[in-house]
Parts: structure tokens; sequence; C-alpha cells
């Protein structure tokens, strides 16, 4: 288009200087008054007529006519050509147009298809801004310690429990190396990181045992610790090795389970005392039986002492059986309750009277007291006989003979409680034993020797109590003074008002 104009202009230069010259170059007819050269008419050169005539003949006759009409029919041309380009250049610009609009509808499309993925990508990242967030939160709410690493044995995430098992700040200390953050007391704990990662396991359990300073107060913990490798399934994987198998870290869950290891520890314990216990009375049950068998008993008294053993030994073994159902019962709630208001006073009268013989084969004295006007109780009567005559009968077998054992009652309605403390002049109990003294078949070490026992009696006393009635039990003691069992009750009237 620019060509065309180009081109335009020059023709019409041309065209206008070629008539300009033309115009100059023809001759021009004599004026007869004048003297001057004009271009003349034909036809008005015949008869001139007058004088004014002639000079008005003359003077249309000396104008340009024929360069006039070239002129004006150039003029015409030009003006033609212009509006022609002009015309053109519209066509042009509409036409390009049109072009960018289709170039513009055919290109849309994929703007707008761009557009949806952009929007598709930037919902992908606050979803994945999102779940890394509620993965955090829920790493760090989890009490388990949990430890995450990567390639490299560099930090990547750990919670709080990790933190406090490690002794180290869990927000500070990302992208650390984990060697640097274990101390070398636990340096297994890293070795099994280390080996996880090269065998290229997909889980591995194995106990752990941190043991001297740690914790803070000496005591050892068990922990539980899984550890897992975490694959990157995006990523191409190494050379030689298979899709998918490209490990890009490993995390660690470590869960403390000292408390069930001690528990274990209990059972097995308690197996053993349960074993050693019954093992004894039926050793004594068949030895005697077997004598009677062998007709070693010849005379009817020694057959008599022989059968008084096989009685005794075959009684404690059933006390030994009852006690041990009676704990399991009242530890797993399985235990029948039977509670109504009664008076403490008279459960003691009653078992201090079936203790009476017992003591006085020792030359030990029993002491009791006045009653009390109120001491009603809430209770189970039949376990709660069993409480008392296990105290008691306690406190005559570790007092010597010449000793006392005093019982006494005491009601504290402030606290809505009747207090029953039981006095020995005994042997005592060391003070560093005497937290233990309620636990199942422990037996103080120095006074073994003093009675024989299945160290039952008193954790039966401290579940009936404190279970069941919802009370208390404590002891005090001081070796070679003697001890003083006490255990608290509700009152009636308490227990009866929530009832009601």
């Amino acid at each position: 288009m620019k060509l065309a104009r180009n081109l335009y202009r020059i023709v019409t230069a041309v065209v206008v200087c070629g008539l300009c010259g033309w115009g100059l170059a023809e001759p021009a007819a004599p004026c007869a008054q004048h003297g001057e050269q004009h271009w003349t008419w034909p036809h008005l050169t015949a008869d001139p007529g007058t004088e004014e005539d002639l000079c008005f003949a003359g003077f249309v006759q000396g104008m340009p006519v024929v360069p006039v009409c070239y002129t004006i029919g150039a003029v015409g041309v030009i003006c033609l050509g212009w509006y022609w380009l002009k015309m053109t250049g519209r066509i042009t610009s509409i036409a390009g147009r049109t072009k960018e609009d289709k170039a513009s509808c055919s290109v849309s499309p994929h703007i707008a298809e761009l557009e949806k993925q952009v929007k598709d990508l930037q919902i992908q990242v606050l979803l994945s801004q999102r779940r890394g967030k509620n993965i955090e939160a829920i790493i760090y709410s989890i009490r388990d310690a949990i430890i995450v690493i990567d390639e490299f044995d560099r930090l990547l995430m750990a919670n709080e429990a990790a933190g406090r098992l490690f002794d180290f700040d869990f927000k500070s200390s990302q992208h650390k190396p984990i060697y640097e953050l274990i101390g070398p007391d636990q340096s297994k704990f890293v070795d099994i990181l280390s080996r996880s990662r090269q065998s290229k396991g997909r889980a591995t359990r194995q106990e752990i045992e941190f043991s001297g300073d740690f914790p803070a107060n000496g005591w050892s913990k068990t922990f539980d610790c899984v550890v897992s490798c975490i694959y990157d399934q995006s990523q191409p994987a190494a050379p030689g090795a298979q899709q998918g198998e490209r490990i890009c870290g490993t995390v660690a869950v470590l869960h403390d389970i000292t408390r069930e290891k001690e528990i274990s520890q209990m059972k097995n314990d308690f197996v053993g005392h349960v074993s050693h216990e019954l093992k004894t009375p039926l050793a004594t049950i068949t030895a005697y039986s077997e004598m009677l068998c062998d007709s070693e008993a010849q005379d009817v008294q020694t057959r008599k002492e022989f059968c008084s053993v096989i009685r005794e030994q075959a009684k404690r073994l059933s006390r030994l059986i009852e006690d041990v159902l009676n704990i399991s019962r009242i530890e797993s709630g399985l235990i029948k309750v039977s509670k109504e208001p009664a008076s403490l006073t008279i459960l003691i009268e009653e078992q201090m009277q079936m203790m009476k013989s017992y003591a006085e084969e020792k030359n030990i004295k029993l002491i009791g007291q006045k009653p009390i006007v109120f001491d009603q109780v809430y209770i189970d009567k039949d376990m709660i006989r069993q409480v008392i005559v296990n105290l008691l009968s306690n406190a005559v077998k570790y007092t010597p003979s010449g000793g006392s054992v005093k019982i006494e009652t005491e009601v504290d309605e402030i606290a809505g409680v009747a207090r029953v403390s039981i006095t020995d002049t005994g042997v005592g109990i060391p003070e560093d034993e005497i937290e233990r003294v309620f636990d199942k078949f422990y037996r103080v070490d120095a006074n073994k020797n003093q009675a024989e026992g299945t160290g039952l009696g008193l954790n039966l006393v401290k579940q009936i109590v404190e279970k069941v009635h919802y009370g208390r039990v404590f002891v005090t003691s001081r070796v070679g003074v003697g001890s003083t069992f006490s255990f608290e009750l509700p009152l009636a009237t308490r227990e009866t008002a929530k009832a009601v």
C-alpha cells in the first residue's frame, strides 16, 4: 500500500509538470489592438464585426482552452486516483482487522486453556500447602517421637516428643545432620536409620533401650522403634534400580513401651511367685501323702500329725488361690460387691475374738478401745472383715513374744471418714521398702524369716479399700520399734446422701 502511494505521487508530479511545459510551449495569435498573442477560436475569426466585437473575440480567442481542459482532466484523474488510494487503504485496513480477528479467534481457545491450567495449578498448590500443614499438625500432635530425615541424613521434620527425647529444638534444627542433634549415648538410633536406608527396607522394627543419663532422672526407657524408607515415585530411579525405588528419606517412630515392659515383667514375676507359692504346699501335701501310703506312720498319733499337716497345707493352698482370685476379680471389676451401712466397732470386735487365741499362743496382748457413738460406714462387710483380719494377723505374726497389738478407731466428721489404725511393737519395716509393701508377692527381705506368707495379703487390703470402697491405705514404720497400718473409709451418711 505504501509503494502504491509513492508511485501515485510520482505519476501526479510528472503529469502536472508535463501540462505546464506543454502550455508554455504553444504560440499565440496576435491581437490587433494590443499586439498580444492568444489562442483563438476558429469560428469567431470569420466575421469579426465591429471593433468591440473584434476585441471581445480577441479576448475569447486569447483564452488557453486546451491547457485548461487538459488540466481539469488531469485534476479529475488525480482526484479519482486519490479516492481510489483511500478506498484501497480502507479495504486493506478492514482486511487486516479481519485477519487479526480471525487470528485472535484461533488463539483465544489456547489462551483459555492455559488460563484454566494456571488456575488448576494454583488450586493444587493451595491444596498441597494445606495438606502439608495438616500433616505437620498431625505429626506435632502425636505423643510418640517422630523424626524424618532426607537421603543425606539431614533433619526434615520432628515433633515435640522427639525434641524432648533427644534434647534439641525441633523447630530450629531443620536441615541439620541428625548425628549432630543426637548425642553419642543414642548413637544406636542413628545406626538403625543408616542401616534401614542402605537395606531399602519398607519397614523395620527394633527395640531400643536408652540408659545412663537418659532421661534426666537417670531411669532407663525402652522404645519400640519403627523405621521406614520414603520412596519418591515421581523421580527416575537410580541406575540399575527399578522405577519407584529411589529413596528420598527415612521416617522413624519411637513408641515408649517402658510401662508395657514393666507390666510384662510384673506378669512374669506374678506367675513365678504363684508357682513358687503353690509349689511349697503341694510339695508338703505330696510328701506326707506318700508317707501315709507307704505306711510309715505306724501309730494313730503319727497318722493324725501327718493328716494335720496335710490339712494345714491344703488350707494355705486354698487361701492362696482365693487371694489370687479375689485380686484378679477386683482388678478386672468382676467381683460382686454388696454395700450397706455397718458399724466398724462391731466388725473389729468380731475379728479380735477370732485372733485372740492366735495372739495368746505367741504371748501377745490385743488392745481394743471403747465403742464410738457413731462409726457407721458404707461397706461390703465380708471384704472389710478380710481387711481387718489380714492387718491383725500380720501385726501378730511380726511382733515378738511379749509385745502388743493395739487397734483404734477415729471418726473425722469434717472429712466424712472413719479411720482405723493397727499399731504393733514388731520388727518394723525399713524406710526404703515401705512404698513396696503393698505390691503383689512382695515381702520385706529382713522379715522373711519371722513368718510365712504369700505376699498377697497387703495387696488385697489395698485393692479392697481403695478400688472397691474408694478409701485410703497408708503405713508408718520404724525398724525395731514397730509399724502402724491405717485405712480410711467413707462414713455412711455421706455415701447415703450421694445415693439419694
